[in-house]
This record gives C-alpha cells, sequence and structure tokens, in this order.
C-alpha cells in the first residue's frame, strides 16, 4: 500500500518569555481553542493522506479543546485491520517525538479499543473525549458513537472501580481545596475529578455540570495555563514561588487570593462529586424498600431521619417557625453516624434556620461539642455544611479564615481545614484530660488570631473568648478557653528551645499554666495542633521532651517542689577517658576538660550526618562531659564503629575532623537574614542567647566553636527546626550584663551563621 505524507509545517510553539500582556494572551477558553485548532491542522500536515480505513483520534486535553500551553497530546491511531499500520504509526509518531512535544499513544482497532475499555474504566472514561481530527472520518464516527453508547451501559458496573483508582489518587495527593502547594489535575477537587463527573453525567447518573462546575473548570484550566506559562513547561503542581506570577497573568491581587479561588473552585468540584458518587450508589444498589413498598426511613436524631442513605429533617421539623438550633443538630448527627445530609435538606437549613440567639441555648452548645468530637465524620460533614453557608451562620469570623493559607513550610492546610483538623486530632486525648468540651473547643479555636496583626496566640486569645462566651460557656470555662489560646505554644516552644534541667524552666512554665487541669489541656492541645499542622511539626523527640515537661511542672503543680536536675550517666564520670556512651539516638562523650569539645563533637556528629536535637554540657572532678540526642538527616542511621572511632579521636584534642568540616563550605538555601535574640530572664545562672535562621549542615559546630573563641561557655543548647528553620537556643553560664561583650557574642555567632 502506498501513501503519502503532506509537507509537515513546523508544530505550533507557545512562546517563550513575553511580556505579560503576550503571555495573557494565551490563557483562557480562547486560547485553548485556538492551540487545539493550531495542532489539530498540524497533525493533518502529518498525517498520511488518500488512507482509507485509518484516522487520528484525538482524546484528553486535545480531544476536549482545552490543552494547556504544554500539554502532552494523547492520540490514538485507528485502523479496521489496515496493512503495515506499525510503519504508518512510525511515520506519525516520529515527527510528533521530532518537535519536543510529550506524546501518549496507541494504535487500536474499534474493537480492540471496545474491548479494553470494558474492562479499564481509565481507558473507558478517556474515550469520551475521542475526537476525529484526520483521515477517515467515518471510522473516527463509528469509534465515538460505538465507545459512547458502551459506556452508557456498563457505566454503572465500572463505577467502583473507578471510585477506589480516585480514592487512591485522592490518599496520594491530598485535597486541593486545602493544600498550600496542592497538585491542580491530580489532587481532590482538580482537573481529573471534573473528567469524571463529565463521565458520570454522560452516563446519566446525575446532572454534575451545573453551571457552578462548569464555572470552576474553567477557572482551573486558566490557572494551569498561567502556571505552565509562569514556569514554561509543564507542570501541574501549584507550589509557593510560582504562585506570585500566576496571580499576576490571572490579574489577580496576589497568591493568596489565587490561592483562595483555587480552593474554591476544589470544594465546589469535590462536592458535586460526592453527590454524583451517592447517586451512583443509589442507582447501583436499588431502593430499599419496606414490606408497604415504601423507601424506608430510619429515625437516627431528634427532627433527623435516614432517608437511602441520607440524613433528612422528619416531618415535625418542618414548620412556619424551625429551631434554631436545628441545623447544628442535623451537623451533629450526621457526623456522628457518618451519613451525608441530603442536598435538598442542606438547602432548606440555609435557607429557613433562624440565626442563633447569643448566648447559644444549651442544645446548640451541646451539638456543636458533639460535631467537633465525632471523629471521622467531622470533617466531611463540615465541609458539607460550610459549602451552604451553615457555618458563617454559626461563627461570623468563619468567613475570614476560610482557605486562608498559612505560609511556613511546615503547615499542610489551609487554616480553616487546619483548625478543623486540630479538633479531629484532640479526639484521640479526650479521655486523657478532665475537660474534653473544652480541649475539643480550644483545638477548634486556637489558631482564630491568625491572619490579624500580631502574634496570633495573644491576639486570638480575645477572639476566643468573644466566641466562647456567644456560644453559651460560663465564664470560667471562657477563661480556661483563652488561656489556651494564649498559651497554645508554651509547652511545644519550652520543650524544645528551654533546658529541661533548669528549676527555672519549670516554675516559670508552672505559674504561666497555674493548674494541672489546665496543663494537661495543654499538653493534649499540643498534640492535636503538631498532628494537624503535618509531619514536620511532630517527631518522637518532641513527644519525649513535651512529656517530660509535663512531668516536671505536674510535680512543682502538686507538691510545691521542683524536680532536681538530672545527673550526668554515672558510666561518664568514672573510668579511663575519653569515654563514650552510645545508645540510640543518644550520644554522650567525657573527656579531659577543655574549651571547645562541645563545638568539636558537633562537628564529629555533622560528618557522620546526624542532626543534633539538643546538647548539654557540664563538668564534674575535672571531666568535660557532651550529652546529645541526634536524628539521622537522611533516614539512614550513621554507622556505630566508624562513628565511635571518630568520637574518640575527637574527644582526644585530634582536630582532623573539625579541618575536614572546616572544608566545606555550608549548604543552607537563601532566607530571611538571621537574628540573635537575647533572654536574660529564662534561666538559673545562665543568659539564653537565641539563634534564629536557615538550617544548615554543621550549624550547631560552628556556632559552638564560634562561642567558644569569643569567651561564651555553653551550659546547654536546644535545636528546634521548623521546616528549613531553626530556633536554636544556647545557655550561656554568667550574667552578661555587658552590651559590649553581648555585641561581640552576637557579630561572633552571625558571622558564621
Amino acid at each position: 500500500m502506498s501513501y503519502t505524507v503532506s509537507e509537515p509545517s513546523a508544530a505550533p510553539r507557545v512562546p517563550a518569555g513575553g511580556s505579560l500582556a503576550e503571555l495573557r494572551q494565551h490563557i483562557g477558553a480562547g486560547a485553548r481553542t485556538r492551540r487545539a485548532a493550531d495542532l489539530d491542522t498540524w497533525l493533518r500536515s502529518i498525517f498520511p493522506s488518500h488512507l482509507p480505513g485509518v484516522s487520528l483520534v484525538a482524546v484528553g486535553g486535545l480531544g476536549r479543546r482545552d490543552c494547556a500551553p504544554y500539554s502532552d497530546l494523547d492520540l490514538v491511531l485507528l485502523h479496521n485491520g489496515t496493512a503495515g499500520i506499525d510503519r504508518i504509526a512510525s511515520g506519525l509518531w516520529y515527527p510528533i517525538w521530532d518537535a519536543r512535544l510529550g506524546l501518549d499513544h496507541s494504535v487500536r482497532t474499534i474493537p480492540e479499543a471496545q474491548s479494553v475499555a470494558v474492562d479499564d474504566v481509565k481507558v473507558a472514561l478517556g474515550l469520551l473525549d475521542a475526537r476525529h481530527v484526520a483521515g477517515d472520518k467515518a471510522l473516527s464516527a463509528e469509534l465515538v458513537a460505538a465507545t459512547g453508547d458502551q459506556w452508557r451501559r456498563t457505566a454503572v458496573r465500572l463505577l467502583p472501580q473507578l471510585k477506589e483508582i480516585s480514592q487512591t489518587r485522592w490518599a496520594t495527593h491530598g485535597e486541593l481545596a486545602f493544600l498550600l502547594e496542592g497538585d491542580l489535575k491530580e489532587a481532590a477537587g482538580g482537573l481529573r475529578d471534573l473528567t469524571i463527573l463529565r463521565g458520570m453525567g454522560r452516563a446519566g447518573v446525575a446532572d454534575t455540570m451545573r453551571p457552578a462546575v462548569r464555572a470552576a473548570d474553567l477557572r482551573l484550566l486558566d490557572t494551569r495555563d498561567a502556571l505552565h506559562l509562569a514556569v514554561g513547561r509543564r507542570v501541574d503542581r501549584l507550589v509557593a514561588q510560582e504562585r506570585g506570577t500566576v496571580a499576576e497573568l490571572l490579574d489577580l491581587d496576589d497568591g493568596d487570593a489565587l490561592l483562595r479561588r483555587v480552593a474554591g473552585d476544589a470544594r465546589t468540584i469535590a462536592h458535586a462529586l460526592d453527590d454524583a458518587w451517592r447517586a451512583a450508589d443509589r442507582l447501583r444498589s436499588g431502593r430499599r424498600l419496606g414490606g408497604n413498598g415504601k423507601t424506608v426511613r430510619r429515625p437516627v436524631a431528634r427532627d433527623v431521619v435516614e432517608h437511602d442513605g441520607e440524613l433528612v429533617l422528619a416531618r415535625t421539623a418542618i414548620g412556619p417557625t424551625p429551631d434554631p438550633t436545628l441545623s447544628l443538630r442535623v451537623a451533629a448527627a450526621a457526623a456522628t453516624v457518618r451519613l451525608p445530609i441530603a442536598r435538598a435538606t442542606c438547602e432548606w437549613l440555609a435557607t429557613f434556620s433562624p440565626p442563633l440567639a447569643a448566648p447559644w441555648p444549651p442544645a446548640a452548645r451541646a451539638a456543636l461539642v458533639s460535631l467537633l468530637g465525632s471523629g471521622q465524620g467531622l470533617l466531611p460533614t463540615w465541609e458539607t455544611c460550610d459549602r451552604y453557608g451553615l457555618i458563617d451562620a454559626w461563627l461570623p469570623e468563619w468567613a475570614r479564615m476560610r482557605s486562608l493559607p498559612q505560609h511556613h513550610p511546615i503547615h499542610r492546610f489551609t487554616l480553616d481545614r487546619h483548625l478543623v483538623q486540630a479538633a479531629y486530632e484532640a479526639t484521640a486525648h479526650t479521655r486523657e484530660v478532665d475537660r474534653p468540651d473544652l480541649l475539643l473547643i480550644g483545638a477548634f479555636l486556637h489558631d482564630v488570631g491568625k491572619g490579624l496583626p500580631g502574634d496570633h496566640s495573644t491576639v486570638g486569645a480575645p477572639i476566643a473568648a468573644s466566641i466562647a462566651t456567644r456560644i453559651g460557656l460560663p465564664p470560667a470555662d471562657v477563661a480556661v478557653i483563652e488561656k489556651l489560646v494564649r498559651l497554645h505554644l508554651l509547652l511545644p516552644d519550652v520543650a524544645t528551645r528551654r533546658d529541661l534541667g533548669d528549676p527555672l524552666t519549670i516554675s516559670s512554665v508552672a505559674a504561666a499554666v497555674g493548674d494541672a487541669t489546665t496543663l494537661d489541656l495543654l499538653h493534649a492541645l499540643a498534640r492535636a495542633d503538631a498532628h494537624a499542622t503535618g509531619p514536620a511539626a511532630w517527631s518522637d523527640w518532641k513527644e519525649r521532651l513535651m512529656a517530660q515537661l509535663v512531668s516536671r511542672v505536674h510535680t512543682a503543680l502538686d507538691t510545691g517542689a521542683l524536680p532536681a536536675p538530672p545527673l550526668p550517666d554515672p558510666a561518664l564520670l568514672t573510668g579511663d577517658l575519653p569515654a563514650l556512651h552510645l545508645d540510640g539516638d543518644r550520644v554522650a562523650v567525657a573527656a579531659a576538660d577543655r574549651r571547645g569539645l562541645l563545638g568539636s563533637v558537633a562537628a564529629c556528629l555533622a560528618m557522620h550526618r546526624l542532626d543534633v536535637l539538643s546538647a548539654d554540657a557540664s563538668t564534674v572532678d575535672g571531666r568535660a562531659i557532651v550529652e546529645f540526642v541526634t536524628q539521622p538527616r537522611y533516614g539512614s542511621p550513621a554507622d556505630p564503629i566508624a562513628l565511635a572511632a571518630d568520637l574518640r579521636r575527637v574527644a582526644a584534642g585530634d582536630v582532623s575532623v573539625t579541618q575536614r568540616l572546616r572544608a566545606r563550605p555550608p549548604l543552607g538555601r537563601e532566607a530571611a537574614a538571621p537574628r540573635v535574640v537575647w533572654l536574660r530572664e529564662v534561666a538559673t545562672d545562665a543568659v539564653v542567647l537565641e539563634l534564629r535562621a536557615a538550617d544548615s549542615a554543621g550549624l550547631l559546630y560552628r556556632v559552638a566553636t564560634a562561642l567558644d573563641e569569643a569567651g561564651a561557655e555553653v551550659r546547654a543548647a536546644r535545636i528546634s527546626t521548623l521546616g528549613g528553620d531553626v530556633v536554636d537556643a544556647f545557655y550561656l553560664e554568667g550574667a552578661w550584663a555587658d552590651p559590649a561583650a553581648r555585641d561581640r557574642v552576637e557579630a561572633a555567632v552571625l558571622a558564621v551563621v
């Protein structure tokens, strides 16, 4: 068989660089349509002419005509058994590769395409976007008709497979509405879910593409266009460093406005998909009927019944003057039994529920506590209520916090989701405290001051107290909520930045907390907050330190006596020098008394890729003793034999290890200028020099050496890492009352950072 190929034109390209106005011309529905038309024209130019029984079909973004500037091409070479089809395919694919365009391709007959689609729901869904590009139009039309008909017949059977695949994807990529750096395509509520909604609509499962969903679709596609143009290549994850440029291309005020818009669109899509899945489940299972042929209605709570797998209002609840507590009670019931609230019920509640009186009636307050303490049911129920405006009616402050970004890298969620997540995490500790209701409310309100000027703990405390008063808590409980919010960072900050062996540390925390009940609430809140923040905010080491602090403060509150400081390991106080003690994450070294041992051992640990979490130095009977808590920088533990050998050399005064580290330049990231803060009333017989800087390997060694050379003797050090930043506290023995001496030490530290 012979065929001819037209002289191909150049592949369409998005111009690199360009002014803001020029780049904006490549964003939007019109730009996507033009891109698709240009690609169609180019593909026709490289497709063999006069070739019956063969066609080129576009699927994916090109099939829908919504391809982004740097999207891959998804193409199917369709044939009816044509001889030499492999040679034809090679002649088509190679020019695309030569043009450096991404390509996802397949070669199929119509029966082959249908056979694959019967068992692979992703293929079946993809073929719904099939569109003729070149070649035999009749063949392409036959594929489009056949796959559409097959999907309508098989969709109900394939949807459970699609839901399972989607849940796996969501578990990997998270929820776009609440992520600070979400994947616009793969995360829950992203563009991939829009493809599912379109497919479910094509199957007649539900009316999935309502105007709000279509608008969200267009805005997310615009955002992806802008992201491609900002980066200059195919990328779907909206990372922090690109937000400003993308926002500018979309004519938005700033990156925060962009994140809030993306969050709103993702919520719209995710909510529509939840509705569609429920419709699909009902379609698959059929209605559950009672003996009289009517749908079963099961009472769940006062005024709430289950109907067809959803919660609806009992008939007696609908009257001319609805109960103001009804919406909260419905939400609490839904979260407790983990069933969705029917859309019509949400709309009715949003339209007809009267406002709650201030203070709230006891039934409303009890429902809120039940909702916050419902565990797994809290998150989806809260999101449903938020989508229909019920939360704003309960808490007017919520509008300011909705989708508010948290810019510190340790945070994985927006502020609103973080607060709800903290309440969810607090349920793991409700049996450990005397007032679980105050723990849940405190966890939910602990960060209400974020987004306002000033320290969010200080600013948020009166706001939380105002909310607690409005929901009807008595004055004594309002005072506890105010204290929990104001002090919610006290325990983690002290545990990771202060010397827990210093009596002044324990007495100051005891004085701030005031009583054992509040201490236990703060301990539970700190753990819930850390788990809600993200993996970087919690560790076994932090858990041990906080438990140690709480235990000592409990002793002080119960007995009034301050616990004695811990003694060094007895094995380090006797025997020949140098002496070592390696036990898991703990490293201790004893050597003849000399200055600089702390920095030298820190250098050795850095050479073995161990990060220091805490360090203590002491001198007992002429022995210098340094004790460290460490963790592997890259996850793999150090070789104990090699580490011990190097530690012995360092303890004996061998400088070869520190010379090796000096030869390496510090590898840190660009960040704000480092700061030194002096704290003169937080330690016994010492002052604290607190360094706030970007983290880098060997930082403790460099700072400890600088302090030693400046004449400062370090008694203890606490290393607190928050994402890529550190807050390192060094206890310097003496009063350090002379400003000139402090300035000299501060300059020495900043010089090595």
